[in-house]
């Protein structure tokens, strides 16, 4: 396997938890599960400790990190319900017809996923990624990107929870805030931005974190 792969294959266990939130992470355990050596293993770890996905612990290796707490949540989306609707309504005055091109583009990249586990929502969740982050950059601010990239908010979100439904409805709101910023209509790309967020976290996924364990 390649590296890339290594990262990827282990990426999707700690997504689907079968590698359990908190649990030890076994090196060599992981190797021969995957039929390799410890030093892609190692390598792939310590770049999904940069994700916040691991952590490593001195004189213990490395652990998976725990799921987002209800408190984690709020503040997460706390921040991106500050800067994401204003970053959506500056796309919609700044965007250039490159920029506009660039956003059809990235919304014609993907599909809604046909099931519910991290293989098949990996996709949406670089889509998530991508889409968010090019509208941040529309928007013509470097340090509202930079602060939304260090947040890797997509892959703590999409571990927490993910089911069919939740693909489809995220593509739609994602085409109403395209639209908008196509539109060059700074208000409703606000709005439909804002609209989105507070649909994720009060109705997919605030419930989520409140349940036990949660």
């Amino acid at each position: 396997m390649l590296a890339d792969d290594v990262h990827e294959a282990i990426k999707t266990l700690i997504m689907d938890h079968a590698i359990e939130p908190g649990a030890r992470v076994s090196i060599d355990g992981l190797a021969r599960r995957l039929g390799v050596s410890p030093t892609p293993v190692r390598e792939a770890l310590a770049r999904l400790e940069s994700a916040a996905l691991v952590v490593k612990e001195p004189l213990r290796g490395y652990r998976t990190t725990p799921l987002l707490d209800r408190e984690q949540l709020a503040d997460l989306y706390q921040f991106r319900l500050l800067i994401e609707p204003w970053a959506a309504a500056r796309a919609a005055e700044r965007a250039d017809a490159a920029g506009r091109e660039r956003l059809r583009e990235e919304m014609e990249s993907c599909a809604t996923p046909s099931d519910a586990t991290y293989d098949a929502y990996k996709a949406l969740t670089a889509h998530d990624t991508r889409f968010h982050v090019l509208v941040a950059e529309l928007a013509g601010s470097a340090q509202v990107r930079l602060a939304f990239e260090r947040t890797h908010c997509h892959l703590h979100i999409f571990r927490l929870y993910y089911d069919r439904g939740v693909g489809q409805q995220t593509l739609e709101e994602h085409r109403a805030i395209t639209d908008a910023v196509l539109k060059a209509d700074p208000e409703a790309a606000e709005a439909a931005m804002r609209t989105h967020l507070e649909t994720a976290y009060y109705g997919r996924l605030r419930g989520v974190s409140e349940e036990p364990g949660g």
